[in-house]
Formats: structure tokens, sequence, C-alpha cells
């Protein structure tokens, strides 16, 4: 990761804002030797006309000053803003990119907590260092030549104080640094926390667990109390130390100069002068050692930012050796399928799977919680890569395929059944952008959503909060399936997606999938045997193994597992 190329963009800004903060430095250390002259020269010898022009200089001088220092402001907030904005965009464009593999490595709190909280930390940190990193320096250089070339030997009580001076920032950001990474863990925990009891508050209400909830977030947002103490507690400490350090070389200054002025070896304008040129040298210090600490916090937020753009994404297309090839048919091969979640797993989730799938066969996939269905049809659209083994659609290896055409060719309808924020039709467009109001309608119908959206007061535009919470769960399938087969794929997934639907509604949407996708491939996993009986074929899978393929006959009549889905489902209700 190459930070240069977010300050490339606004270089102007990050050159004009210390040129700028160098005119307001100049100024700052020429202001006391117009003072010592007012004092030296005016007051002296009563020149009232030398007293005028110094003041009218020390005048230009302030509005120089003020000219450089807000002109800095405006550049340096241009530059960090920009710099962060850039930032941003990056990080959320990378975390697309992400495979399900990424996602598991980075919990969603820890990435909202890199993409807000630690992204302004190193905007601060960049419109501190552009207007600190000169300016600091700058007058602490600035104000010693001047102090040496006043009073060379008045100028040793340097020699003692800044030694001291940085012996004390170095230890405090040595123990700080480790401090301020802690706070940003615990930042993440307090972020996952909440969001997982937001998402999930309708769970929460109807298990009565919000005290529940409430001591988690307690806990949490007292370890981030307690870290941030910790971090925070060295910025308290270096302050009192440091001005401590400054009082003492100040009363050190004005007892060896005062000494001096009573013994008419130095005159009363330039102990004045000096007086401030020390101040402006342990201000200097000070200013370095707020900017070495925000280093030390913006060093941390670096850290978690290039853990998220330098991760490895193992789904990419750098290997695709037919990037251009497109899903044109739906056959879809498994070949000794090995994967494992845990990759120093010795078991695996899925076993030496192999299967095969004609182009346009309705297939249906049945087996107990956990045994490695929706694991197994991940490996269509490549949402996984198997450890061992091939996927092959069309022939073609998955890895051999650019991601976009190959997951453009397969549509999913997740376990989970996900809406976004916005219309019903904006939802419906996810599986066509270009699609018609006519195609919206459709492919609404072939779902058996139409009935339910037209009850609504705004029919199709009727906007649906996060997640999809003001529709039932039934409606939310419909609406997602009615997405999925708006985008036409050759491949079509279901993964348990009409669990919520009766068996009525659910029949009627198998035969708009006859009908709408007679040429695509469409693979259905169940809980239901009746939501597969009417399959091509039916694939029983148990602890990640294949156990048994065939219709549903020759799975009644064989396979042991089968008979015991089909009669623990279908004894009582009638059914022979």
């Amino acid at each position: 990761m190459k930070w240069s190329k977010y300050v490339r963009p606004y270089w102007k800004y990050f050159v004009l804002t210390p040129l700028c903060m160098i005119v307001e430095v100049l100024g700052e250390v020429f202001m006391p030797k117009l003072y010592s002259r007012i004092l030296n020269v005016g007051v002296a010898t009563h020149d009232v006309g030398a007293v005028a022009a110094t003041c009218a200089l020390m005048v230009l001088t302030a509005l120089l000053m003020m000219a450089g220092g807000v002109a800095a402001a405006w550049f340096g907030s241009n530059a960090a803003v920009g710099f962060a904005a850039d930032l941003r965009r990056d990080i959320y464009a990378r975390i697309q990119r992400f495979s399900f593999a990424n996602l598991d490595r980075f919990p969603t709190g820890s990435l909202v907590t890199r993409l807000t909280n630690d992204v302004t930390q190193l905007q601060n940190f960049v419109n501190l260092l552009l207007r600190m990193f000169f300016r600091a320096p700058g007058m602490l250089i600035g104000a010693l030549i001047m102090a040496i070339s006043m009073n060379p030997r008045l100028a040793l009580v340097l020699a003692v104080a800044m030694p001291l001076l940085v012996i004390v920032v170095g230890a405090v950001i040595a123990v700080g640094f480790p401090r301020f990474t802690a706070m940003q863990a615990k930042i993440d925990g307090l972020n996952a926390t909440v969001q997982e009891s937001l998402t999930n508050i309708r769970v929460v209400k109807s298990f009565v667990r919000e005290d529940f909830e409430k001591q988690k977030f307690a806990r949490a947002n007292a370890e981030l109390k307690t870290a941030g103490l910790r971090a925070l507690g060295v910025v308290v400490a270096l302050m009192p130390i440091i001005m401590l350090l400054m009082n003492l070389t100040t009363v050190a200054v004005v007892w060896f100069g005062g000494n001096q002025v009573i013994a008419g070896d130095m005159p009363v304008g330039d102990f004045s002068a000096f007086i401030t040129y020390i101040n402006q040298i342990l201000f200097s210090f000070m200013m370095l050692s707020m900017l070495f600490m925000n280093t030390s916090r913006a060093l941390a937020s670096s850290r978690r930012i290039r853990e998220v753009m330098e991760a490895p994404i193992d789904l990419n297309d750098d290997q695709a050796a037919h990037p251009d090839a497109r899903v044109t048919r739906g056959g879809v091969e498994f070949r000794n399928v090995t994967f494992r979640y845990y990759k120093n797993s010795e078991d695996g989730v899925l076993k030496g799977v192999s299967l095969k799938i004609e182009p346009g066969q309705t297939v249906g996939i049945v087996g107990s919680t956990g045994c490695g269905k929706s694991t197994l049809v991940s490996m269509i659209p490549r949402l996984y890569d198997a450890d061992e083994g091939q996927v092959l659609v069309d022939g073609i290896d998955v890895c051999d395929y650019s991601l976009f055409h190959l997951r453009e060719g397969v549509g999913m309808v997740l376990q989970k059944n996900v809406l976004f924020s916005g219309s019903i039709a904006d939802n419906l467009r996810w599986g066509d952008e270009t699609a018609t109001d006519e195609q919206l309608v459709a492919a609404a119908r072939a779902a058996r959503a139409d009935d339910f959206i037209r009850g609504f007061a705004d029919g199709y535009e009727t906007e649906l909060e996060q997640g999809g919470v003001n529709v039932s769960g039934g409606q939310k399938q419909r609406l997602c399936i009615a997405r999925a087969l708006l985008k036409k794929p050759k491949i079509l997934i279901l993964d348990d997606s009409t669990s919520a639907v009766d068996t009525a509604t659910e029949a009627g949407i198998r035969r708009a999938f006859a009908e709408e996708l007679k040429d695509s491939t469409k693979i259905i996993i169940a809980q239901r045997i009746t939501s597969v009986m009417e399959a091509d074929r039916i694939i029983v899978m148990d602890d990640g193994a294949i156990t048994g393929v065939g219709t549903h006959a020759e799975l009644l009549a064989s396979n042991r597992a089968y008979q015991e889905i089909y009669h623990s489902q279908m004894d009582g209700k009638g059914a022979a």
C-alpha cells in the first residue's frame, strides 16, 4: 500500500500549507526582535519616530502572519479531507472485493471502525502534520538561532532543558503506541456489539433480552473507557511534566538573565526578547510532543487500515484462463471437491464430493442441518474456493472465469433473505438495473409477489426499511426470488428460500420456474421434502458427503436417509 497515492491528487495543498506556515513562523520569530528594538532604541532614547516605525512594521508582520495562518488552515483542511475521502473510498472498494473467507477474518464492526474512526484519525493527523511539522521545528530552530545570537552564555540553559524534554517525549511515545492500538481494538468491540444488537433488535425484544444486551454493551463500553483512559492518561501525564520543565527553564533564564541586566551586560529589550524566544523554543517542544503523540495514534490506525488493504484476497481474476468466457448453458460439475472453513482442520465441511448436473435440470438437495448443502452451492459462483478438487460450469473451471461473468450467469437466493432500504422497485432492479416496469411486474408475478405488492398504497414504489423489516418473512422471500428471476440466470440457486411461504404458493413458484426459466439449471436446497419431490434429480447429503442421488421414487425405495426425511414429514398427512 502506497500512501503517496492519496497525497498526489492534492500535492498543491500539501506544498502550500507548509509554505504558508513558514510565513507565520518567520513573523513569530521576527516579532520579539522588533519589540526589543522598541525598548532598546525607542524607549531608552525617547525616539517616538523609531517607536512608531517599529510598531507599523509589527502591525504589517502580524497581518502577514494572520494571512499565512488562515491560508495554511484552509489548504491543510482541503489536503486532509481529500486524503481521507480517497482513502475511505479505496478501503470500501477493497472490502467489496473481499471473499467470504476474508469477511470471516474481519468482523463487520471492525471494518466499520476502520472505515470511520481509523480514517478520521489519519485525517486529523495529516492536518496536524501539515500545520505543525514545519511550524514547530521552524519556530524551534529560528528562536534558537535568535536566542544564541543575542546571548550565547544565557542560551546554555537550553543545553540542560532540551535533552530532558527529548527523553520525556520519547518515553511517553514508547508507552503510548501499544495503548492506542489497544484502544482502537476496543472501539471495534463496541461497534460490533452495537451493530449486532441494533440489527437484531426485534429478536432481542421478542426474547425479552434487553437487560442482557444492556449488560453486554456496558461491558464493551467499560472496556473502551478503561483502554481510553490508559491511552489518554499518557497525554495527561505528558503535559504537566513538560510544563514543569518549561517553568523551571524560564525561572533559570530569569535568574541568570536578570543578573546580567543588573550588571549592565544585557539590554532590557534583549532580555525581554530572550524570554520570548525561550518560551517559543519550549512551546515548540510541546507542539512536537503532541505531534509525536498523534503520530503514535495514527500509526496504530494506519496499521489497521493496511491490514485491510493488504489482506490477500483469495478470490480474484488474476489466474483466469478464460476471462471473457460466459455461462451459456448452465451445466455444473463437482470433481472430488473438499473444503474446510478452517484450513488447519482435518475434517472438511465437504469431503471428496463428485456430482454432475446437466444444463436445464432441476436438482433438489436435502440433508440434515450442517451437512454442507449451502457450502456446496456457494462453490458455484465462487463465494468460496475448493481446497481440493474442481468445480466446473459449462466444462470450464470456475477459477478460469472472471468473477463478474461467472456471477452474472448465476442467480442465488440466499438462506438469509436480504433487502435494502429503498423502494420495492429499486430492490427488484438489483436483478437487472435496466428492467422495465413491465419486466418487474412479470418477475413479481412469477414469484407470487405481485398481489401483495399492489396491496400496498404505493405499490412498487413502497419504501422498504433497512433489511426489509416492514414486510413479512414470506413476502421478503418472494421479493428476493423475483429479484433473482429478473436476472434470468443460466443457473438459479435457491437456498431454502421458500421456507416461509405456504405450500400452494411454493407450488406456484415452482411452476413459474418451469415456464420462465425452462432452459436454466435450477438447484433447490430445501428442508421440506415437497419442495424437491418433482425435481429431475435429488441429492441426499450427510456429513459433507453425498449419500444418494436419484429421483424421488428411486430414493424412497433405496436411500435410508431420504426415507427418514420423507416419513418424518409426510406420515400423518395422508401421503402415500
